[in-house]
């Protein structure tokens, strides 16, 4: 299918699914901003309520040739901005003023911190009973572990995740990614629609918690009901304890990643290597043989792909049908004509007049496109314009 087909009936006059849809963003660093840049994206008008010298998001390095941070820049897309200090009783007024005419409100702070400055989720619902407050910190709302400080590695620490990565010889390694504030962020998305569509049913609005460690141990792939039931996974590195071969594998000039799980995949993949005897051999035959005896199997594969380059190895194992990629760098990765073809990279003409090319939004809709419609704002730039506009619903 052509994008163009895809696309055949896609509506103009909308900015996403979420056209119409107003949320008020109170958030700093990561988890928070992420929720509301996929809200953004998806079309709502979303609006930065945050420290009029923009302090916040301003994390180097910045994008080469604009002067601007690739933090902000990523995540406050699609963005306003009102300049407000909420400490400040003029900045809790502002805040509420938009409270009154919001749907969504995203919140990051630690427990507690807003409801002492006068707009935490009963100050807000005084306002706005129907008003979708989200909450989203390391530890959540309630237990013992509430007012713990959280960043994202020690949430990955806190979640056995950091335990189980990294090679099995080695130490714990963090993702290189924010993965807690991600799948935190992801899943207050999710959750604020959630509340979205109970409330078009009943009118009523409601407090949403989302944990990032909670998020963490939801995404752990199930691994969690595992150890609780005595039966803890053990750190394997590239591979896999259910499928053999699954692993890392050097070419003469690089490196693939490749898993066959399925047994006729592994006589496809012996008859590519020379070695076809080896698919009935009963040490090999079946993926239990294969895990039984991995370091063989191992050694096999990485005798074969020594022997061929990362190009040959991707097009010969992919002709074969077997599941295979080079190991690429993200500068690769930003020249895939499948990543262009897909546009989840975007050229935006930044708040200062430069241009980048920021990560577009992943989820496609043929009728309701999604695209990077804005940059992320200047701290404050759309203060008068947003309390223009949303004051003279109230």
């Amino acid at each position: 299918m052509e994008n163009e087909q895809f696309f055949r009936d896609a509506r103009d006059d909308l900015n996403g699914p979420l056209h119409g849809v107003r949320v008020l963003d109170v958030t700093k660093v990561w988890s928070g901003p992420l929720a509301t840049c996929v809200l953004a994206d998806l079309g709502a008008d979303v609006v930065r309520v945050e420290l009029p010298d923009g302090r916040d998001g301003e994390v180097p390095p910045t994008i080469p040739g604009t002067g601007l941070s690739w933090f902000r820049q990523s995540v406050n897309r699609n963005k306003r901005s009102v300049g407000a200090d909420l400490r400040t009783d003029e900045g809790r007024r502002t805040l509420l003023s938009l409270v009154r005419v919001a749907d969504v409100l995203v919140e990051n702070y630690r427990p507690g911190v807003l409801a002492r400055w006068g707009v935490g989720y009963p100050q807000c619902r005084a306002v706005r009973p129907e008003l979708v407050y989200v909450s989203v910190s390391g530890w959540g709302q309630y237990g013992p572990g509430v007012d713990r400080s959280a960043y994202d590695p020690v949430v990955q620490a806190a979640g056995g995740w950091m335990a189980l990565n990294g090679p099995p010889d080695g130490q714990p390694v963090r993702a290189p990614t924010f993965l807690a504030d991600e799948l935190a962020g992801l899943h207050a998305a999710i959750a604020a629609l959630g509340a979205l569509a109970h409330r078009s049913r009943t009118g009523e609005g409601q407090h949403v918690d989302v944990a990032m460690l909670d998020s963490l141990l939801f995404s752990s792939s199930g691994l969690l009901s595992l150890a609780a039931a005595g039966a803890p996974p053990q750190r394997m590195g590239n591979q896999t304890d259910f499928v053999v071969p699954a692993n890392v594998y050097h070419c003469r000039d690089g490196d693939i990643y490749l898993a066959v799980s399925l047994d006729r995949h592994w006589r496809r993949l012996t008859a590519l290597m020379g070695h076809p005897e080896l698919a009935r051999d009963p040490t090999f035959a079946t993926n239990r043989d294969r895990l039984a005896h991995r370091s063989l199997v191992d050694a096999v594969v990485a005798g074969w792909c020594a022997t061929v380059t990362v190009a040959e190895a991707v097009a010969a194992l992919a002709e074969a049908g077997l599941a295979v990629s080079a190991v690429r760098e993200l500068c690769q990765v930003a020249d895939d004509p499948q990543v262009r073809a897909r546009q989840m990279l975007q050229r935006i003409r930044l708040h200062n007049g430069t241009e980048a090319e920021l990560t577009g939004p992943a989820a496609k809709f043929s009728r309701t496109p999604t695209r990077i419609r804005r940059p992320a704002p200047a701290a404050g730039a759309d203060t008068a314009e947003v309390l223009r506009e949303w004051t003279a619903d109230a």
